[in-house]
């Protein structure tokens, strides 16, 4: 997806104009996987971050609205579940955060991604544990990343909704599982991620013994 660009100044420090990079949904058994790029003003309300996972989902959108306004400039790529499969999910994801770097329209000095692993796409790319909830330009690119795949998966429930993907985003729950049993894979199934059936079928025996707790209380 497109990016955008912003007049206000740079933000500038010991990595000179910073491009941060995240990404969003490496774990679910469908969908894509989405990578945000974001380069953020001097200026910008550096309070409204943080690490998407902590924030509610209400200041996640807030604070994503006033990064697609006041960023200098972001762009959001993907890689689609046949390339998941294709390459694995570790590439798959390089390859996602690649796009949305190329989507970056200005010159930057250094280029912090969330992780230990450094992507090959480019020299300047610095991996550092923890950068979601500690440098802000990664922090950004994480909010952005994950409301985007939260939408997309949203938009995928509207065409699929046996799955319930617009509650569990496509993510290894014991309903989405037992859905996959069931129906078989969707349209944007991950076909090299395992559906744990013994994990279904332990739920599905917890709630039934469950029931029959509730049915003895009521002989008694």
């Amino acid at each position: 997806m497109g990016g955008a660009e912003n007049t206000a100044g740079n933000r500038t420090g010991d990595r000179g104009v910073t491009c941060g990079i995240d990404e969003a949904g490496r774990g679910p058994l469908a969908g894509p996987v989405a990578a945000a790029a974001v380069v953020l003003p001097a200026d910008f309300p550096f309070d409204v971050l943080g690490d998407s996972k902590a924030l509610s989902p209400k200041r996640r959108e807030f604070a994503a609205a006033l990064i697609y306004k006041r960023a200098i400039a972001w762009s959001i790529g993907w890689a689609h579940p046949f390339e998941i499969d294709e390459l694995n999910i570790l590439n798959a994801t390089f390859l996602a955060m690649e796009r949305a770097f190329r989507g970056i329209r200005v010159a930057v000095d250094s280029i912090i991604v969330d992780g230990n692993r450094k992507p090959p796409f480019d020299p300047r790319c610095v991996p550092i544990v923890k950068a979601d909830s500690t440098v802000p330009e990664v922090m950004a690119a994480s909010i952005l990343a994950k409301t985007a795949r939260d939408r997309a998966m949203e938009r995928f429930d509207w065409l699929y909704p046996e799955y319930g993907y617009a509650r569990h985003k496509g993510y290894p729950t014991a309903a989405h599982r037992a859905a996959c049993i069931e129906l078989g894979p969707s349209p944007i199934q991950r076909l090299t991620f395992t559906v744990r059936v013994d994990e279904v079928f332990a739920t599905e025996a917890r709630k039934h013994g469950e029931c029959e707790g509730h049915e003895d209380e009521k002989k008694k």
